[in-house]
């Protein structure tokens, strides 16, 4: 029988020095968390500070995943870059409007959008 792994994808493209995509899918929660910090501070040890996330495939997210948003979003600009989010779905998009993290942190339509975005902000 095979083990249970965590309900998380994700893909990495690194776009140039400074420019990540990552794309999340499945749920972020208590169990993932940990796995999407890892992913996305690695991208900062090796000094992309833009970093756009595509969640169209993230289908449930938890305080956990958000609190990894907003410590992702704090180190971008602590790193003189940014975090994109890419498309959340209803559900995921809901959370980040309560909790006012659209406020602070673009949303974006596609990726190519926030690509832009992220290349008019260095």
């Amino acid at each position: 029988m095979s083990q249970s792994l965590p309900n998380l994808d994700v893909e990495v493209e690194i776009r140039d020095d400074a420019t990540a995509v990552l794309s999340v899918g499945g749920e972020l929660d208590m169990e993932t968390a940990t796995l999407l910090h890892h992913h996305l501070a690695n991208q900062f040890l090796h000094g992309r500070r833009h970093l756009v996330l595509d969640l169209s495939s993230l289908s449930f997210m938890d305080s956990s995943g958000l609190n990894v948003l907003i410590r992702a979003a704090r180190d971008a600009r602590e790193a003189r870059g940014d975090l994109h989010l890419v498309a959340p779905t209803p559900a995921v998009r809901r959370i980040l409007e309560i909790t006012g993290l659209t406020m602070t942190t673009p949303l974006h339509a596609d990726v190519a959008e926030a690509l832009t975005a992220a290349g008019q902000a260095g």
